[in-house]
């Protein structure tokens, strides 16, 4: 078994380059509100000095005048540039989010069907909703304030060195500190939230995976493992947690201890002894707590984004991986656009592993005419769906080669061939909603009449006609309110309506009762006229009049004819054939 590739991180490079740079105006735009919101916030503590000095002390009833008007002012720029800094930047976040969203979605519909068969629909879902959430501190207010803050401070260390250089360069020295646990936090941070977005896609996985099997689990009673398991999943979420929790603590607890406890020590002896020589003066003191107070708060803030900002690159990590993955149509070698297909399909010395060293078809070849039926027979896990699969697109072959009207499938544009492809499962999928909405699936703008057709070929109306709404009654997720023969003439109702040149049926009357499945014959028999089908089933006597049948034993082609000429072979058909009769 191979290992599992490295995830590797995304660069701040790359960051930049692709989500910040395109949107650098409004960056700009939100960098300017917060300068004008910093230095409207520097006024009042700058004022201060003047207010003791000039006002209290001297009695200068103009000045007073003058900061009054001029606090006010700086109240409502300050006020009003936060609000338009949230609102501007939050909004756009939001959108980012959006957008990243349906990207993220766009492309793992783009993935090969391999990758669904090894990944759980609940992990992709948090992958989707999940993972680019902490772009808004990207592109909100949180880079933006990292920023503002940053250039705030050294507004206020001007200012604080104009005041009193030597207690100025006293408190720098917590504060280098506290940026080097800081920095040495976000490090130790970004694979702990990267996991934690593992952990909570596990999580997910498994949740919906309850959710969807509730009938199997209250079948078996199986309710305590599920809760077990559940539980034991969010409790690794909690743990994980509780690590960030406690290394954003330690790096908060440090700036608190640092910054606040050091700062009030280092003012009353140095800034006490300084008033009293005569080298500052009271109102220069107060001024000088003030804006270390606005020198404190935007230096634990900043710590407090900066964890944001290493959550939103884990998540970005983990985004990254699904946006570099191949998508099934990229090879540069499917450049052949079909057109309207005759259906000519052929299979030259096929071989397929899903896994290495362990191959599940052997040298498969055989001839399928157009408008011919080819019906796979033989035991479970013999590889009939593999070729069916093969012969959708869905794999691809390791060895040998299949054609589609001459046509290497291997340079086909999957998206022209797929157009004109119908498929019909065992265990069809319906989606949420309505009877017709799950007919026009594959042909959103068909008329009512086409509609209609497909509906009595299939049927469907047999028991649509009994539901006070008809074809508009919700049939619920995966279609649990209809029963198995009625979910799978909905099915093919559906592949009637995509009018395909291919058909594959895998199973489709397997959960039908004889009355429907006399019915459904008929229509199947309609449905295929004039189509190339593969047919997989179990049943045999549903594919007596098929052109030719494939016994497929252990991943090789055994037998092939017509039932009656495998009938008198008296091999394995025979055998699976007389089995069934008897029983």
């Amino acid at each position: 078994m191979s290992k599992k590739k490295k995830l590797e991180n995304i660069s701040v490079g790359e960051v930049f380059r692709r989500i910040i740079l395109p949107r650098k105006q409004l960056l700009l735009l939100g960098l300017l509100l917060i300068l004008l919101r910093s230095i409207a916030t520097l006024v009042i503590p700058r004022a201060t000095k003047f207010l003791i000095d000039d006002v209290l002390v001297e009695g200068n009833e103009a000045m007073l005048q003058s900061i009054i008007l001029a606090s006010i002012v700086a109240i409502v720029v300050q006020s009003s540039s936060s609000f338009a800094l949230t609102r501007l930047l939050s909004v756009q976040a939001q959108k980012l989010i959006a957008v990243l969203r349906v990207q993220v979605q766009k492309k793992i519909l783009s993935l090969p069907i391999h990758y669904f068969d090894n990944s759980k629909s609940g992990a992709l879902v948090s992958r989707i909703m999940t993972d680019v959430e902490g772009v808004r501190n990207l592109v909100g207010t949180g880079l933006v304030q990292l920023i503002g803050g940053s250039l705030t401070s050294l507004g206020v260390v001007y200012f604080l060195i104009t005041l009193n250089w030597q207690l100025t360069l006293y408190m720098l020295i917590p504060i280098l500190i506290f940026g080097v646990i800081t920095m040495k936090a976000f490090g130790y941070l970004r694979p702990t939230f990267r996991k934690r977005g593992e952990i909570n896609a596990q999580v997910t996985g498994r949740l919906t995976e309850t959710l969807n099997g509730i009938r199997v689990i209250k079948g078996f009673g199986a309710e305590p493992q599920e809760i077990k398991t559940f539980q034991l999943g969010v409790d690794d979420l909690y743990q994980n947690v509780k690590k960030t929790l406690t290394t954003t603590a330690l790096v908060n607890s440090s700036a608190i201890f640092l910054l606040a406890g050091v700062a009030t020590v280092g003012i009353m002896g140095i800034g006490g002894y300084a008033v009293l020589r005569g080298e500052m003066t009271t109102g220069d003191l107060f001024s000088f707590l003030l804006f270390l107070g606005i020198l404190v708060a935007p230096v634990i803030q900043m710590s407090n984004i900066g964890s944001q900002l290493t959550e939103a690159f884990a998540g970005l990590d983990r985004t990254e991986e699904i946006m570099r993955m191949t998508p099934e149509d990229a090879d540069e070698n499917r450049t052949l656009i079909l057109d309207r297909l005759h259906g000519d399909i052929k299979f030259c010395g096929v071989d397929f592993a899903y896994e290495e060293g362990n191959d599940v078809l052997k040298n498969i070849s055989f001839d399928a005419p157009a408008g011919s039926v080819t019906a796979l027979v033989g035991s479970s896990g013999s590889g009939k769906s593999t070729i069916a699969g093969l012969a959708a697109s869905f794999l691809q072959a390791h060895n040998g080669n299949i054609t589609i009207d001459g046509k290497d499938m291997s340079q086909v544009n999957l998206a022209s061939f797929r157009q004109q492809l119908g498929v019909v499962l065992q265990d069809e999928f319906l989606f949420e909603g309505t009877i017709r909405e799950n007919i026009l699936f594959p042909r959103p703008k068909a008329s009512e009449e086409q509609l209609l057709n497909a509906v009595q070929a299939a049927h469907v109306n047999e028991f649509t006609d009994r539901f006070e709404k008809g074809l508009d009654t919700v049939i619920g997720e995966r279609g649990v309110k209809l029963s198995g023969g009625q979910r799978q003439r909905l099915a093919i109702a559906r592949a009637l309506l995509a009018d395909p040149r291919i058909l594959i049926l895998d199973e489709a009357t397997s959960n039908l009762d004889t009355e429907s499945e006399s019915y459904i014959q008929q229509s199947l028999a309609e449905l295929m006229k004039g189509r190339t089908t593969l047919v997989i089933a179990h049943r045999l006597s549903t594919i007596k009049k098929a052109d030719q049948i494939l016994v497929v034993e252990a991943g090789e082609i055994r037998e092939r004819g017509t039932h009656d000429e495998l009938i008198a072979k008296k091999g394995r058909y025979y055998d699976l054939y007389t089995y069934q009769a008897r029983i």
